[in-house]
């Protein structure tokens, strides 16, 4: 669910979108000219309005920067008037449709798409819509790209500028998916259209130039390199993550997430988050998960943000600091998982508190000490309560024997439906900005 992105604009604001392509007014139809002609105020980034030819008496208004700090007060100022903003192509393609919906509403906002570059590399391509992927640079961390990667599988990537292209190559190669194939398609749809192939091996180091509207497609080659943690499910092994001892164990952490249940839009707390190894799988469960890892130690703190981007979810959010008080003001959560610091005071009672109706928290507890902790909030909540002792095959001697590791209890528990969260209800919108 997304909200206003930055709250409700006073005044009565409609806004017209208008899609163009990379071919410019004169792609533009006629009727839609007329549309952008016969507006008082003109909305758009630069480049859109140099296109438009001059219009007396028209108010013409480059996008704000920052562009949802600003939005509000640019549309209140013109409340009541004939507004039209220029978008690049479809404005619902990680363009300012989204972000103008989530301002003012659904019915404030009439679009008139153009055809989209997605749209336009697909024909290019062949590729079918059901049978490739779409990542946004734009605004966005392109390492979000390598939680797509699979054997075979395809990734339409809209870059934010001209180094889109050979950072995607760079970062492809360096995580061992050199072999990738490689297209790049300029200015499509324009008369100059343009289109450059080669592996992100060959472009890793020295790329050639391209120019600042491209959709770069990435076909995956169909062997999985060595270590590409390429599967979506629960339970990665423990050498995909860097650490220090810290770590939910591959076995607790799939049992976690099974009962903790990621699903789209759905936000977790990693509490004493350690290497971030729960809150990294949740975001792969799903583009649209999200999590905000709390850390209290800086190290370790810096390690989760590095496995985050190492495994595709680089818009995971650490906050370094100590549980309960590090809890405060944070967006209420769908799901809590509690690896560390259950036993200190009033954590347990501040995640608990702030779940949403029907949330799920999991804590685990190694030491007596949180054990009885947590035999205690299971005989007066309820919930699932369970140890997990998991051993391993080891040598000895000629021979192998089973070697335990360390108990972890386990507490799983639900909220009810009518549980009263103590934050407000906060699902920003999961897209980015266009760029000015």
């Amino acid at each position: 669910m997304s909200g206003p992105v930055s709250g409700p604009v006073r005044g009565p604001v409609r806004v017209t979108v208008v899609g163009i392509g990379a071919d410019g007014w004169p792609g533009v139809p006629e009727r839609l000219r007329a549309v952008v002609t016969g507006a008082e105020v003109l909305l758009g980034g630069e480049r859109h309005l140099a296109l438009v030819p001059a219009v007396p008496g028209q108010a013409r208004e480059p996008w704000p920067s920052p562009l949802r700090a600003g939005l509000p007060a640019l549309l209140e100022r013109y409340a009541g008037r004939t507004v039209v903003a220029l978008a690049s192509g479809d404005p619902f393609v990680s363009g300012i449709g989204t972000t103008l919906v989530d301002l003012l509403g659904p019915d404030a906002v009439r679009a008139e798409p153009a055809v989209s570059s997605v749209a336009l590399a697909r024909a290019r391509l062949g590729w079918s819509a059901e049978g490739s992927v779409v990542v946004s640079a734009v605004g966005r961390d392109v390492r979000r790209v390598l939680r797509e990667l699979a054997p075979g599988r395809r990734v339409l990537v809209l870059s934010a500028d001209a180094t889109t292209p050979g950072d995607l190559a760079a970062l492809l190669a360096m995580s061992g998916w050199g072999a990738a194939r490689l297209v790049v398609l300029g200015d499509l749809g324009a008369p100059g259209e343009s289109r450059l192939e080669a592996t992100a091996q060959e472009w890793a180091d020295t790329p050639p130039v391209f120019g600042d509207l491209t959709v770069v497609a990435v076909e995956a080659p169909a062997v999985v390199p060595a270590d590409a943690p390429v599967t979506w499910a629960a339970g990665l092994p423990d050498e995909a993550f860097e650490h220090d001892g810290q770590l939910t164990k591959r076995d607790l952490r799939a049992s976690a997430l099974a009962r903790l249940a990621p699903y789209p839009g759905a936000l977790l707390w990693d509490v004493g988050a350690g290497a971030g190894s729960i809150g990294v799988e949740w975001m792969r469960a799903h583009p649209a998960c999200r999590t905000v890892a709390v850390e209290a130690d800086a190290q370790r703190a810096a390690r989760v943000r590095r496995n985050a981007g190492r495994l595709g979810v680089p818009d995971l959010r650490v906050v370094h600091g100590a549980a309960p008080d590090a809890l405060a003001g944070l967006p209420a959560p769908d799901a809590v998982f509690v690896g560390g610091g259950a036993t200190r005071p009033g954590v347990l009672e501040a995640c608990v508190a702030a779940l949403r109706p029907g949330g799920r928290v999991v804590v685990h507890g190694v030491t007596v000490e949180t054990e009885a902790l947590l035999a205690r909030w299971h005989g007066e909540r309820g919930g699932e309560l369970t140890r997990h002792v998991v051993e391993t095959a080891t040598p000895i001697g000629s021979f192998r024997g089973f070697t335990p590791a360390r108990a972890v209890t386990q507490w799983a528990w639900t909220a009810p439906a009518e549980h009263p969260a103590e934050h407000p209800a906060e699902h920003p919108a999961d897209h980015p900005e266009e760029p000015a």
